[in-house]
């Protein structure tokens, strides 16, 4: 559905732009303070600005007792509960409000939500009519809400006609897609496989609308046809475990049941679409408030369920997305991307050992996961446990029968923990061998980013033990090239042209490291270093000082401090070009 992101029509959007970004401030403050009514209101916005869904909600809730004809800390307080997913009480903020407010857009639709839920679908209908009602132009995604309430009420030749309206070039894989939803679920077969093949055959590439038409087509007993469009997606989606159920049920022949087999679940994969498409960067708040309708509709559907875990993590709510990774049954295939993600969660609270655990559970009932073993090996390096962290990368690979590209990760996740162990040949031979499965000439934003930092990580390496310096150069300038922007990557540079005894150079290229990533200790210690030698005494203290303040490695600690007591120590190999050699 990411692929839907340019079907949708902007009514709706323009309809809940009042939705409060997580960032900002609330618009309205309580006319008055009743028993801390205004306390209650400003740690309210406090945690909006930090991401902070659950306490915004109860703060807020708080507040509205204390002020409860206050229009505006209605309006917050119910905005608060939707995001943070405390559905019966945003229900009844709803009720509330438009009790004051007829024209509150958002609260009709959490009320058609609600009526849809409880299959009370000609309240749904109505509710979602009134929501479009100051709407100029017919919107798309009111339409396909309205239209699952009017098949769920037996209108559905009403409803699907309501839906065809929408002609528009970037409305029509859309539309084709839902109706044929629509269709599948009333019992149309030949309508729903019609519509499912034109939003299928518009972008095969959309894994909601490949899974739809192999459902369907498996349970119509066209099993080679199913079992063809799976293919095409997981060959366009290497890796990926989304279609993996429905390609064994294809290899049983046991069809399963609609992707959509509820008018709930219809109307929640509408929300899931809005959620997933680009409307999430363009405003987060209403991206959030989709997915939590979308999963109060369909609370088993497991990529939903998924997709609201990631939307905490990204609010850094780590224990919410932890818990509802560790809701993701076993059996699903996405249980090893829910097993690793809570992994990533419960890290990010430092419960590492919990972290582990989870990560070498899933190794071991799945050995060939690529993806935990990496983030098991990366967690371990954080905790400096370099030999574990081999061992993990050393596991899977003994496992592999022959190295392909997406394997490249593996032998620079152990190269990265042979580096930091002192055993620099390991490190060097599996730096170089994550370079060959690579694509030489990187195409794609991914793939340069992936060829830069092994170049990066390489051409570093040894510029920092004075070896290959103009291979190195080399490399450096490419990864450069590769990736303009990141920071770290224009440092190596710099320090390459400061081993070199070129310091002009380096301080140009230390400078601009430092504007694209101000915070790092590394580069900071650099620029200093750099220059003193150019005779910026002042400024090398001052940028020495910085890289104290940014909480550098330990080690270096000590050697910053002695610099800015006695400045930069004189040593013969520090003014000249660094030696040059023909191994590694």
């Amino acid at each position: 559905m990411d692929r839907f992101s340019s079907l949708f029509g902007a009514a709706l959007i323009a309809l809940l732009i009042g939705v409060p970004a997580l960032a900002q401030a609330a618009p309205t403050a309580p006319r008055r303070d009743l028993d801390g009514s205004s306390g209650m209101f400003l740690a309210g916005v406090v945690a909006n600005s930090s991401r902070d869904t659950r306490s915004a909600a109860d703060y807020f809730r708080e507040a509205l007792k204390a002020d409860p004809q206050n229009p505006g800390l209605l309006d917050q307080s119910f905005l608060s509960e939707l995001l943070d997913g405390n559905m019966a009480e945003a229900f009844k903020l709803a009720e509330r409000s438009l009790r004051r407010d007829r024209s509150n857009a958002m609260a009709h639709v959490a009320l058609g939500v609600r009526a849809l839920k409880a299959k009370e679908y000609g309240r749904a209908k109505l509710a979602l009519e009134r929501a479009g009602g100051n709407v100029r132009e017919p919107d798309l995604t009111m339409a396909l809400l309205r239209a699952w309430a009017m098949a769920g009420a037996g209108e559905v030749s009403a409803a699907l006609a309501s839906i065809d309206k929408f002609t528009g070039t970037e409305q029509k894989t859309y539309r084709d897609f839902f109706s044929g939803l629509i269709a599948d679920i009333a019992k149309r077969p030949a309508e729903a496989e019609k519509r499912l093949a034109a939003a299928y055959n518009a972008d095969p590439a959309v894994m909601r609308a490949a899974d739809a038409y192999a459902r369907l087509l498996a349970r119509r007993g066209k099993w080679d046809e199913a079992r063809e469009v799976v293919t095409q997606w997981r060959n366009r989606n290497p890796g990926q475990p989304y279609l993996d159920r429905l390609a064994d049920a294809i290899e049983r022949r046991e069809a399963l049941p609609p992707m959509a087999d509820s008018m709930a679940a219809g109307a929640a994969e509408v929300f899931y679409g809005l959620a997933a498409a680009g409307i999430a960067g363009r405003d987060p708040s209403l991206a959030l408030i989709y997915i939590q309708f979308a999963h109060y509709l369909s609370p088993q559907d497991e990529v939903i369920s998924t997709t609201l875990a990631e939307f905490f993590e990204q609010l850094q709510q780590h224990q919410r997305a932890a818990t509802i990774y560790s809701e993701i049954p076993v059996s699903s295939p996405l249980a090893n991307r829910a097993a690793i993600g809570r992994a990533a969660a419960l890290e990010r609270m430092e419960k590492s050992d919990e972290a582990i655990g989870v990560l070498r559970a899933l190794l071991a009932a799945h050995p060939g996961d690529l993806e935990a073993a990496d983030t098991l090996g990366a967690i371990l390096r954080t905790k400096k446990r370099w030999v574990e962290s081999i061992e993990v990368y050393d596991d899977v690979l003994k496992a592999i029968p022959s190295y392909s590209y997406k394997h490249w990760v593996l032998f620079f996740g152990r190269a990265v923990g042979y580096e930091r162990s002192k055993q620099w040949p390991k490190a060097e031979k599996d730096f170089l061998a994550a370079l060959d499965l690579l694509p030489a000439k990187a195409k794609t934003p991914r793939e340069r980013a992936e060829r830069a930092q092994v170049l990066n990580y390489l051409a570093y390496s040894w510029v920092d033990m004075r070896m290959n310096i103009d291979k190195s150069f080399e490399m450096l300038r490419e990864a450069v090239s590769l990736s303009p922007g990141d920071g770290a990557i224009v440092d190596s540079l710099g320090w390459a042209y400061y081993r070199l005894g070129r310091y002009e150079e380096a301080v140009k290229e230390l400078e601009r490291a430092v504007l694209l990533r101000a915070g790092d200790a590394t580069i900071n210690d650099h620029l200093g270093d750099a220059y003193w030698k150019v005779g910026r005494q002042r400024e090398a203290r001052f940028k020495w000082s910085q890289a104290l303040d940014l909480n550098p490695e330990p080690e270096e600690i000590d050697k910053i401090r002695r610099k800015l007591e006695l400045g930069l120590e004189e040593a013969p190999a520090a003014n000249a070009a660094a030696p040059k050699t023909n191994g590694g």
